[in-house]
């Protein structure tokens, strides 16, 4: 089996794209069809974020998308579902502050698996690093549309106080767009998620290749991440 967990953390180090699928606001296409055209683009971190399926189809689309990024030589993290990343063999797992802590989750994937956590404040952030999580969340740095519980923005600030204070790799994401993201990058992020921005793109490959080059003049970061 893969060391997911070096994987997924050495390319939120290294910066550039995460990817999540969103498919309600995915133009009528499927998420597996979003992460080909993710992946033909040069993603190489891609996170399956689903609310609204059944198990069985989450299953399939997980397995589907497990192959994928595998031949792409890209990892693939579940959200919130342990059993789907574990029964896909994913190389990571993404929690929330309402689910399992952290410390339950690596009892579940044992130390091969990466697992990051959301987090939205300076004490969640201190906690995340004292759970022994891998990776953080930071937002939402705006307002966003894209989950339906998602709490109030927490601004560029907390962003300021992750890259200043907190020695884990983290993604900053929650309504960031292209106008937008020189600021984000300005501020020291280096992974970035822009969800509704590449998901809802009619051609989705012309609208990374505008943000990798946003990345590329505002952050010296050569997005999207690694090519294998």
């Amino acid at each position: 089996m893969t060391d997911g967990r070096e994987l997924v953390t050495g390319l939120m180090r290294e910066g550039g794209l995460y990817c999540l699928t969103a498919e309600p606001f995915s133009l009528g296409r499927g998420n597996v069809e979003v992460v080909r055209a993710m992946l033909d683009a040069g993603v190489r971190l891609i996170q399956y974020r689903e609310k609204r399926k059944k198990t069985g189809e989450m299953y399939r689309e997980c397995k589907e998308l497990r192959a994928m990024t595998r031949a792409a030589g890209a990892a693939l993290v579940v959200n919130d579902h342990i059993d789907l990343a574990l029964l896909v063999e994913a190389d990571g797992v993404h929690v929330g502050q309402e689910d399992l802590p952290v410390a339950a989750v690596r009892r579940l994937t044992g130390p091969r698996v990466a697992i990051g956590l959301s987090t939205h404040g300076p004490d969640q952030a201190r906690a995340a690093v004292a759970a022994g999580a891998d990776s953080i969340g930071v937002g939402p740095i705006h307002a966003t549309r894209t989950k339906e519980d998602v709490c109030a923005p927490v601004g560029l600030e907390y962003l300021d106080f992750v890259v200043r204070e907190i020695d884990l790799p983290f993604a900053a994401i929650g309504g960031i767009k292209t106008h937008n993201l020189p600021q984000v990058l300005a501020r020291g992020a280096r992974t970035v998620c822009l969800v509704t921005e590449i998901v809802g793109a009619p051609d989705i490959g012309a609208r990374i290749a505008e943000l990798a080059a946003v990345m590329r003049a505002a952050g010296g970061i050569d997005a999207p991440a690694r090519m294998p």
